[in-house]
């Protein structure tokens, strides 16, 4: 069994800014991981915006706390705590906290299945 919490020292040192908005650090990682790419933890401050970005594999971002505005290629939509949003991979996205409090994010990305 394999625990990970945001405040052991493994997981601090993995902080960094995401996009030049989030402070994200990876709760679970390749390290461990067998299917899934990673498993991340994110705040993004209010006033502040992950960057439009594509990623090379996709992504759903689970909303615990706050709301903000989120744009998934040409489609734009408010987000509020509780919502969970998949990022196809390939796809131009960001997110801003629009709110008066931090939005705290769940991030997992693997790569996309052959249909």
């Amino acid at each position: 069994m394999i625990v990970s919490n945001i405040n052991q020292e493994e997981v601090i040192q993995t902080r960094y800014i995401a996009h030049g908005g989030a402070v994200a650090c990876m709760l679970l990682d390749s390290r461990v991981l067998q299917g899934i790419l990673f498993f991340a933890h994110a705040v993004l401050k209010p006033g502040k915006e992950i960057e439009s970005h594509i990623d090379p594999y996709e992504e759903v971002y689970y909303l615990l706390q706050g709301q903000g505005v989120m744009t998934v290629g040409d489609e734009q939509q408010k987000i509020a705590a509780g919502d969970a949003i998949w990022l196809p991979y390939g796809i131009p996205h960001s997110l801003e906290n629009d709110g008066d409090e931090d939005c705290i994010i769940l991030v997992v990305a693997g790569m996309p299945q052959p249909r």
